[in-house]
């Protein structure tokens, strides 16, 4: 598993470097270490670990930019409420199309009258899932951003509540968004509620640039030709690689800050 920065570039598609990984073992395979079987780890459990190293090397906020298949209770819930002196971070993720969102609760004073119930609540009214988010009360919006290597014209609609994955304690962002070029509609949510609806949609297919990483780290650097009998290898031989990949990038772009590129090939 790996974590990389997503490196923000106007108008031009982000860059990916990759920052720190773990070594991960399906349930059936794990091999065996000097205190007998390596314990097992699922993967949400290795991405919390991730994200939460990088959260306590570097200070400021933090957004982890997932793949759909990490927006479960035990990645966000532990991202957003950590324990202990543990920071915060905040989370960008596909939202299944039938997900479980919720009103914001209202308050005691604007709760009808007679109407029973506890004090406080903690759910509000049971919203229509991301699948007929346009029956949601909010306005279409219309604007561009750079999504997939050009400028796209994007018509979203975004809502703040609360969402059932993650609990009533932290309200997220729901956005949904039909994208210039694809027929399928967008379906995302973040507990950075100060992103807007543009910003959501381009932060989010801005995580393609991984692909391209993991795609240039195996044709170009040999990553899966590694070859070994125990773990050290494949971690020594993986950490080298990603920081080649990061020098070369940052040598890239050195070099095309300074105007002189004749002298060197750049690569597609």
């Amino acid at each position: 598993m790996v974590l990389g920065a997503l490196l923000h570039e106007p108008e031009k598609p982000a860059w990916f470097l990759p920052i720190s990984g773990r070594l991960y073992f399906r349930k059936s395979q794990l091999p065996a270490g000097p205190d007998g079987i390596v314990a097992f780890r699922t993967k949400c459990e290795l991405a919390v670990e991730l994200l939460r190293e990088q959260a306590g090397i570097i200070k400021g906020k933090h957004l982890a930019v997932l793949d759909g298949g990490y927006a479960l209770e035990s990645v966000v819930r532990p991202l957003i409420l950590p324990e202990g002196s543990t920071p915060r971070g905040d989370f960008l993720a596909r939202l299944r199309r039938d997900a479980r969102l919720f009103a914001l609760p209202l308050p005691p004073e604007e709760r009808p009258e007679g109407k029973r119930g506890p004090k406080k609540l903690k759910w509000g009214q049971r919203l229509e899932p991301p699948r007929r988010g346009g029956r949601w009360k909010a306005k279409w919006q219309v604007g561009a951003a750079f999504v997939y290597g050009r400028q796209r014209t994007i018509r979203w609609k975004e809502i703040v509540c609360l969402w059932r994955v993650l609990g009533w304690e932290v309200p997220v962002k729901a956005n949904v968004a039909y994208v210039e070029g694809y027929k399928k509609r967008f379906t995302l949510v973040t507990s950075a509620v100060e992103l807007t609806g543009l910003q959501i949609v381009e932060l989010f297919t801005a995580r393609f640039r991984q692909e391209d990483g993991y795609r240039d780290m195996k044709q170009r650097l040999g990553w899966e030709e590694c070859r070994a009998w125990t773990a050290n290898p494949i971690e020594r031989t993986s950490q080298a690689q990603w920081v080649t990949m990061s020098l070369l990038w940052l040598l890239q772009f050195r070099l095309e800050a300074t105007g002189e590129v004749g002298w060197w090939l750049r690569p597609p």
